[in-house]
């Protein structure tokens, strides 16, 4: 009797395996740097994660470790996905400096004004060119955050209001900008901006609004300084994959993820992190924090003039790389002027 159970129990299995009704789950770990209340965790990555999970009929789940609960440090969030330590990061393309060149055009600064138009020429750019730089992980999206700008101890509205001042600075292109003001650039993670306002260690940070109530930027510093037009700065992201997990999926699930990834999401994830300015900056207002504006005359003839050497700069670097650095500048902004100008996501 035991053995005709065990003969029908394994014909039953093996006729759901036939029909597909033991389909292959998955469990993938995504690795990120934020606290879970961050806007990118909230509004971006857990979005995602949940689409990938109603999509693929519950199959695949993606299990969120936030603050680099995984152990490790940002800067190491890339190579992690590289050795499978995590199966996802999202990960600062700038946290390791000179490994992705080209992705550098949209951290210039004063270059992007539109984070969804120039989340869409990342991703086309990226597509085109940046694969092969790429290589040791599977890229999902790429997407850059809204106007990067200063909260400072001090008011800032020209560049010599700087001096003296330790800043931390998002990227090696903004610590340039900061050098050439006469600010002392202090390399420090986002995690760590709070504790540094808090203590002294710096005078000020640039960051993008959308990322200040969760830091309680507002709370350590009274002033804050944005531009008209184009923003002081932006950063890359990348949400990268392990090319190991991608590959093992089975097609179906694959195929889930790709329709999840590429040029839509990473508008998505752009726009997203900008639109989430506004309600962060209205918490600054509303404690009664000091907001400079720099309109576009100011920053024409007092800022201009210390950033185009960074140009200069970053154009002869790319060069020496076997890279046009001119024409890498110029595609990026004829993308977020052209076929990108205006896009929203369908994601």
């Amino acid at each position: 009797m035991n053995k005709l159970k065990s003969t029908l129990l394994g014909a039953t299995a093996l006729a759901f395996a036939a029909s597909g009704a033991l389909a292959q789950e998955v469990t993938l770990n995504m690795h990120q740097f934020l606290p879970a209340q961050a806007n990118v965790p909230k509004q971006v990555l857990s979005v995602w994660a949940d689409r990938i999970a109603t999509e693929s009929d519950g199959r695949i789940k993606i299990e969120m470790f936030n603050s680099m609960a995984l152990g490790g440090t940002p800067p190491e969030l890339l190579d992690q996905a590289v050795d499978g330590v995590a199966d996802i990061v999202w990960t600062v393309v700038g946290y390791t400096p000179g490994r992705f060149p080209e992705t550098e055009v949209f951290e210039l600064p004063f270059m992007v004004e539109d984070a969804r138009a120039a989340s869409c020429a990342y991703w086309k750019m990226y597509d085109k060119n940046m694969r092969e730089d790429f290589k040791d992980v599977h890229i999902l999206g790429t997407w850059v955050h809204g106007p990067g700008m200063f909260h400072t101890s001090d008011p800032v509205e020209v560049p010599s209001d700087l001096e003296g001042m330790k800043i931390r600075g998002g990227s090696r292109l903004v610590n340039q900008l900061l050098e050439r003001t006469g600010a002392t650039p202090v390399g420090m993670p986002v995690p760590a901006i709070a504790e540094g306002l808090s203590k002294g260690v710096i005078d000020g940070t640039t960051i993008p609004w959308e990322v200040t109530p969760a830091l309680k930027v507002p709370e350590l510093v009274e002033n804050h300084t944005e531009f008209e037009g184009p923003g002081l700065y932006t950063l890359g992201f990348v949400l990268a994959m392990n090319n190991n997990s991608y590959n093992n999926l089975p097609d179906d699930l694959k195929a889930v993820m790709d329709a999840n990834s590429g040029l839509d999401f990473s508008v998505f994830a752009g726009g997203t992190q900008a639109d989430a300015d506004g309600p962060a900056r209205v918490i600054a207002v509303e404690m009664g924090n000091n907001i400079v504006t720099v309109d576009a005359a100011t920053a024409a003839s007092d800022w201009l003039p210390v950033i185009e050497p960074i140009y200069a700069d970053w154009i002869a670097d790319m060069d020496s790389k076997g890279r046009d650095g001119q024409a890498i500048i110029d595609e990026a902004r004829a993308l977020m002027s052209g076929e990108c100008k205006g896009i929203m996501s369908k994601f």
